[in-house]
């Protein structure tokens, strides 16, 4: 007599609780770089003078701009959130963000703001934990 394999029976016991470990791990990660993003996109929207002085006085980026990176960081949160349910999602908001966070580390050296640098370094940094895990979450439970 034959038995039906069920679809989990072709995963192992070690990839299962992993591909669920490193989902979670990339929600918690994608919740807190959505916060961190809207509150930054924020202060540009409202002209902060800490943004304003540090991205248009010692950057360079003219004001104009200013909605265009709000709207960047804000498709970024809304990416990775959406990447909770849509993993390839999450991939793409995650490569847009480092792309984004690169760049701005590129206008920073582009003025010599040394100091300045340091301040896209984290959340690069987390863009690439949350691709990352995004990828490898999806590797784990077959998805990719």
């Amino acid at each position: 007599m034959e038995t039906a394999i069920l679809a989990d029976d072709r995963f192992t016991p070690m990839e299962k609780p992993a591909g669920k470990g490193l989902s979670i791990a990339y929600t918690v990660l994608a919740v807190l770089m959505a916060l961190m993003l809207i509150y930054s996109a924020s202060t540009k929207l409202t002209h902060h003078p800490e943004a304003l002085k540090v991205i248009r006085d010692v950057v360079g980026v003219p004001l104009s701009l200013f909605p265009v990176l709000a709207l960047l960081e804000i498709a970024g949160a809304l990416g990775l959130l959406a990447g909770i349910i849509r993993p390839q999602l999450g991939v793409a908001a995650g490569i847009g963000l480092i792309l984004y966070f690169v760049g701005a580390m590129v206008a920073h050296a582009r003025v010599a703001d040394w100091a300045g640098i340091t301040a896209p370094v984290l959340p690069l940094v987390l863009s690439m934990a949350a691709l990352t895990l995004r990828v490898l979450s999806m590797r784990r439970v077959g998805r990719v």
